[in-house]
């Protein structure tokens, strides 16, 4: 397969795997955790974590909560692998502003990995344990809107290639 064709599969999986994990999470939004997922993601202390893990548990959405992680992890791993190729990909057919925006996607793919899987693991963690920590409830806290920019960086930044890239073969 080419670096084209494993980059649109592998990106365009990615999406799909996002949407999946969205519906994953759906079910974790309740009257004491409106924002479901999104709520322990940005906890910063230990004890709003445990408050929005037991009412996880109370609801019987342990096993729910930790598959829609594990489901993050994935989505993660395709994602992240797809915007990688996607920047190898335009800075191997790009030129001038495609070349720039090129690696700046390998940049934010390679942050958004990071920072997600590090965030995702400790709340992983805490959610295994049954407990949250200052310590990790404060890193994953950290890290949300760091991911959360490389993201869209990522996403928007494939977008704006594909339109680059269609212009500079129209006009090279």
């Amino acid at each position: 397969m080419t670096l084209r064709g494993s980059f649109l599969a592998t990106w365009i999986s990615g999406v799909v795997a996002f949407a999946i994990v969205l519906i994953m999470h759906l079910p974790l939004v309740l009257t004491e955790v409106p924002g479901g997922i999104l709520d322990h993601q940005a906890a910063a202390t230990g004890a709003e974590v445990t408050r929005i893990q037991e009412a996880w548990i109370d609801a019987g959405l342990k096993n729910t909560a930790a598959r829609a992680m594990m489901g993050d992890l994935m989505f993660i791993t395709i994602y992240g692998l797809g915007t990688i190729l996607g920047g190898l990909y335009f800075r191997s057919v790009g030129n001038g502003v495609l070349r720039h925006l090129a690696i700046l996607i390998l940049i934010s793919g390679a942050v958004f990995i990071v920072t997600d899987f590090a965030e995702t693991i400790t709340q992983f963690m805490q959610l295994m344990a049954n407990i949250g920590t200052d310590e990790q409830a404060q890193l994953a806290s950290t890290l949300r809107p760091i991911k959360m920019v490389a993201w869209i960086v990522t996403f928007a930044g494939i977008l704006a290639a594909f339109a680059i890239r269609r212009k500079q073969k129209n006009t090279g």
